[in-house]
This record gives structure tokens, C-alpha cells and sequence, in this order.
């Protein structure tokens, strides 16, 4: 058993089963194929997927009361995205591309600030130590059951405040709603300034002249909570059709007006960012998943995510209790 967590290790941590092949001879003298790793790898990944669906499946059948006691010092953050993988199944529309859903769960006390200064001069960067990441390739209604559980896990309930950061897009606001009814829930400040550029673009075409100062005026309105004024300057462009790749302003600010105070969040001490799921997507999904050419089973897929979600989260190779 030791030998096939060993080598499902190696399976993960190299960009091709080729590649562990070789890593595994070089460091460690074993004459290992490429086919059995592949083999091994998939074998523990669906283990260890099969007992985290058990736990998840659990926790919603037995309907657990959430600790509510939020004596815990310090902030409990739950950050949502989803990544696309390239796999082997053509969809009604033809594609064959999926998405990937990925939640990582940490808290206040388990961050380090950086030394010296941030890129950017005004923000305090900080590492975490100890954090959890739960992965699906599946539905929303499966997936919320693995990042709940993975809240649960990591204290939910017991902290002082729990912080959502997402991008806004509307599953994850529907399900932090449901799941998370007490949390702070912040749109990721990045992704407000991406889209804003990109409708700047769209309305007054690529002069850097004519977009960016209007871009970033309605980035000053939202970095200073003037979430009135920014919606009376979108106004106009309300109903807009618009092409694909292109996010109405004025409908994304609206849905999402609740979770713009960036001057209070900034006040709190609250990430108002979503840097640490966007690492994770690299970490736990480009890294081994998206090397140029390669097409995924997707229970393969999901198995090998498993381990490196697992990885990612410094949880070892050991299987464990069902909840």
C-alpha cells in the first residue's frame, strides 16, 4: 500500500505519466512503467474521491447542524472558481471542454505577511500556511455538497466572521446564499476591474486614450464604495446587447451591489481579492491537467484532480474516517 501511494504521488507531481516513468528511475531506482503509474495513480485518486463523495453525501443526508457558537478569534475565507479542462466527451454543443469547480478554504490565523513590499505598493501580501482545497468536475448541486463539508472541516460556524470572495458570477452567489447565509460575501476586486476594462474597450475601442481614463474612473467609484454613483454612470448602457466574452456593467455592478463596499472590507482587514483560488486553479488544475494535447476521461480527470487538490493542501496520501 505504501509503494502505490508512492507512486500515485509521483503519478500526480509530473506533467506526464512518461515523465514520473523517468523521475521514479532517476530518484528512486525503481523500473516503474509509464502505464502501471497510470494505473496506480487513478486507482488511489478514486479512492481517496469515492470516501470525500461518501463524507459529502453524509453530511447532506444526516443534515448536521452548522456549530454556530462564532466564538473562534479570526476569519474563516471561502473562495469558489471554475476552470475549464479539455476532455473526451463532445457535449450537445459540440465541445469538449468542462468545467472544473474549485473551493479553497483557509482562515486569518493561518497567515504569514510577506516581507518587504507588494507589486503594487498598497496592498499587505500575506502567505498561507494551512489551507484546504475541494475539487469537482461536476454539477453545482455536488459540488456545494464537497465545499460545505470542506467548511465544516475547517472550522465554519466556530470563527467570528466568514468571508466569501468570488467573481459574482451568479452560481456562486445563489450558492454561497444558501450555504453560507451569514458570511460577508465580497466580489473579487480583480475580476470588477478586468470586466470594467473590457466593456471600456467595447465602448470606445482600443484607444488606450479614450478607455482608460473612463475605466478607471468607474474603478475609483467602486474602490471608494460610491456604489450609487458608479450605477447613475451605467445606467445608460443598461439592456445593452453585447457580444460574447463581454459582461453588461450596469446588470453585473446591480446583482452584485451588496458586495462592493471595498472601503469597509478594506477596514476590516478582509481580502478583497481572489488571488489565492486563482493560484489554485494553476496548482491543482493547469499543472498536471492542461499540458499541451491532453484529453481527460473525466472520471479520470476527477480522480487525478483529487490528488492534486489533496497535494495542494499538504493532506497526505492517507485515506480518512467517513464523516
Amino acid at each position: 500500500e505504501g509503494m502505490m501511494r508512492e507512486t500515485a504521488s509521483w503519478g500526480q507531481s509530473q506533467i506526464s505519466y512518461k515523465m514520473a516513468e523517468e523521475m521514479m528511475k532517476e530518484k528512486c531506482g525503481y523500473e516503474v512503467s509509464s502505464e502501471y503509474i497510470r494505473q496506480v495513480t487513478d486507482h488511489i485518486g478514486r479512492q481517496f474521491f469515492e470516501r470525500d463523495q461518501e463524507n459529502a453525501e453524509n453530511l447532506d443526508k444526516n443534515l448536521l447542524e452548522t456549530p454556530d457558537t462564532h466564538k473562534k478569534a479570526g476569519i474563516l475565507y471561502i473562495m469558489v472558481d471554475g476552470a475549464v479542462i479539455n476532455t473526451r466527451k463532445t457535449d450537445e454543443n459540440g465541445s469538449t471542454w468542462r468545467e472544473n469547480k474549485l473551493g479553497l478554504v483557509f482562515n486569518s490565523n493561518d497567515l504569514r505577511k510577506r516581507t518587504g513590499k507588494s507589486t503594487s505598493g498598497q496592498e499587505i501580501q500575506y502567505d498561507i500556511t494551512k489551507k484546504e482545497y475541494v475539487t469537482l468536475l461536476g454539477s453545482v448541486d455536488e459540488f456545494k455538497k464537497h465545499l460545505y463539508a470542506c467548511a465544516l472541516r475547517n472550522g465554519y460556524g466556530q470563527f467570528e466572521t466568514t468571508v466569501i470572495v468570488s467573481d459574482g458570477a451568479t452560481w456562486k452567489r445563489n450558492m454561497a446564499d444558501e450555504l453560507f447565509p451569514d458570511a460577508v460575501q465580497i466580489l473579487d476586486l480583480f475580476h470588477l476591474k478586468e470586466n470594467i476594462y473590457t466593456f471600456a474597450k467595447h465602448l470606445h475601442g482600443d484607444d488606450p486614450a479614450k478607455y482608460v481614463p473612463w475605466a478607471e474612473s468607474l474603478i475609483a467609484l467602486a474602490e471608494n464604495s460610491r456604489t450609487d454613483e458608479l450605477l447613475g454612470k451605467l445606467a445608460e448602457y443598461k439592456g445593452m446587447k453585447l457580444p460574447p466574452g463581454v459582461v453588461n456593467m450596469y446588470t453585473y455592478v446591480y446583482n452584485n451591489r451588496s458586495k462592493i463596499d471595498y472601503l469597509a472590507y478594506r477596514a476590516h482587514g478582509y481580502y478583497v481579492g481572489s488571488g489565492p483560488i486563482e493560484s489554485g486553479n494553476k496548482i491543482v488544475l493547469q499543472r498536471r491537467c492542461k499540458q499541451a494535447g491532453m484529453r481527460w476521461n473525466e472520471r479520470c480527470a476527477q480522480h487525478m484532480l483529487t490528488l492534486c487538490a489533496r497535494t495542494a493542501s499538504k493532506l497526505g496520501f492517507h485515506l480518512r474516517p467517513a464523516a
